[in-house]
């Protein structure tokens, strides 16, 4: 990774050919067309990949199926999710970085098509940059898939029951990422859900918004309804980030700053879970859309703008390689919600969706992969 991070001056000063300088703009640009295809926030899930400085990358531990088998992993049954060492935080920036379990590696799954690959992107709940042991708030995964060319996004609810590792009952899956950070959340997801996935991005508030009022802003239709809501959120935010954001004043088709768009995706009480996701798939949709209008010298510029707002686990040639992949099936967005209508129910004390998994499984693994699962 240390040699992708040198900038463009220090570069010219080396001596190294120009046709070096060349390819690290071709991978600013093939980076920035990945960061609009994973551009999600809490409320929406929103990342840029930071180039031409320190690399928002994660080295996250890896284990295969055997040595898995072998973890002694702790009891989870009397953690406190309200404390927690908070020591690996940012010093500096604003952002949270992203929770990274050691005792909790990343279990290695098989990719089940090769043609299909599926990314988890997520936002945190968190208040401030030593926020760390969070709850993961908005959870999606990105399938970009060459067998049928097209894009999924996959809303995964976040009071899903769900057996966790360590946990002797079922319990939400957002708590999966408070328990064990990111490593326990990929794990948690694959084992419940049927998936394969490795790789991950991840942000918190304050870069959702930051992204978001970088491109000038998003379009939405907000409705009547959701303008109270939306205001409260916004309120919130900006006591949060220190920030002086109007509210919004009326409803219908608008263009929305970063947080008052984080915001709005961000409403839950006026209708429910379910909804909300469909907002954030709404706004993330709408920043590809906003990115995609922009020119090739403004896509740049804003990269730049744009660096260090969230962290990976995928290296510089993983980004460049499903950058370049995923252009080719931009044009079609399909969405999905899971669990998806008719195949949970509610437990009321607490609160958590049951899921009827083998209806779930096969609904879902038919839209990932568009065969009988």
């Amino acid at each position: 990774m240390s040699s992708n991070t040198m900038d463009n001056r220090a570069l010219a000063g080396s001596g190294q050919p120009k046709k070096k300088s060349k390819v690290r703009i071709l991978l600013r640009v093939l980076c920035f067309i990945l960061c609009a295809v994973l551009g999600f926030g809490s409320g929406v899930v929103l990342y840029i990949y930071k180039l031409m400085g320190s690399v928002g990358f994660v080295n996250t531990p890896f284990v295969n199926k055997a040595q898995y088998e072998t973890i002694d992993f702790d009891d989870l049954d009397n953690v406190d999710l309200s404390s927690g060492d908070v020591s690996s935080s940012w010093d500096a920036g604003g952002h949270t970085k992203v929770y990274v379990n050691q005792k909790y590696p990343i279990k290695k799954v098989a990719q089940k098509d090769s043609k299909v690959e599926n990314i988890l992107v997520f936002g945190v709940d968190s208040r401030g940059t030593d926020d760390v042991h969070c709850r993961a708030d908005a959870i999606l995964i990105v399938s970009i898939d060459h067998r049928h060319d097209c894009v999924k996004m996959i809303s995964l609810m976040r009071d899903t029951g769900v057996k966790i590792e360590g946990r002797s009952s079922t319990d939400k899956l957002t708590h999966s990422y408070a328990y064990g950070g990111v490593g326990l959340l990929i794990n948690t997801i694959n084992e419940n859900f049927g998936l394969d996935i490795q790789r991950f991005v991840m942000l918190d508030f304050g870069s959702s918004s930051n992204l978001i009022d970088l491109v000038g802003g998003v379009d939405i239709e907000v409705t009547a309804g959701e303008v109270k809501y939306a205001n409260r959120n916004i309120e919130e935010e900006k006591e949060l980030l220190g920030r002086d954001v109007p509210l919004l004043e009326h409803e219908g088709l608008q263009t929305l700053n970063g947080v008052q768009a984080t915001s709005w995706a961000r409403i839950r009480y006026l209708d429910s879970d379910y909804v909300r996701t469909s907002r954030q798939r709404t706004l993330a949709i709408a920043l590809i859309n906003k990115v995609a209008s922009l020119g090739r010298l403004e896509q740049t510029a804003l990269l730049e703008d744009a660096a260090g707002m969230f962290e990976t686990n995928m290296n510089a040639m993983d980004m460049m390689r499903i950058a370049i992949s995923t252009i080719e099936v931009l044009d079609e967005v399909k969405q999905y919600r899971a669990p998806s209508d008719g195949m949970f129910t509610v437990q009321e004390d607490p609160w958590i969706m049951l899921v009827d998994w083998e209806k779930q499984l096969e609904d879902l693994h038919r839209f990932i992969w568009e065969e009988e699962a």
